[in-house]
């Protein structure tokens, strides 16, 4: 699995003008699932987002997870994270096939829930505009 986290201030997804999700602070997940990944590698890459420590503390250091500000996460499947980018045209034959992919989408988010956080998301395979209002920036990449 990839995922680009984002911290925000707020992000909301759209699809055809409607908003489907949308927090205040917290992180924007692009989540991409590649097809050897397993609901293992979602539970651990859950628990590495749910725990990742960069909101500041009261020095200025990132030192405060998610839990620690209250805060959300919307999740947005990806799978262009898998582009193959050895051309000009991206070849996406690398991202799993929706068969795999959505219960894997969905079983990251359920992990998320079952931590206790609220988390909003778009719509698998959706044509979907994502607005976020980048807190930092800090945005990190994760490959699992």
């Amino acid at each position: 699995m990839r995922a680009v986290v984002t911290r925000v201030s707020s992000a909301s997804v759209s699809i055809a003008g409607n908003t489907v999700g949308a927090i205040e602070k917290g992180y924007l997940v692009l989540l991409g699932v590649g097809p050897s990944d397993t609901e293992a590698v979602a539970d651990k890459l859950a628990e590495k987002i749910c725990n990742l420590r960069v909101f500041e503390d009261e020095n200025g250091k990132m030192n405060l997870n998610l839990e620690q500000v209250g805060g959300s996460l919307l999740v947005v499947s990806q799978f262009t994270l898998y582009a193959d980018t050895s051309s000009r045209r991206p070849g996406f034959t690398g991202a799993a096939k929706p068969d795999l992919a959505v219960p894997l989408y969905e079983r990251f988010m359920e992990t998320c829930r079952a931590r206790g956080f609220q988390v909003e998301h778009g719509e698998f395979g959706a044509d979907m505009q994502v607005a976020s209002v980048n807190d930092g920036p800090v945005t990190i990449l994760f490959e699992l």
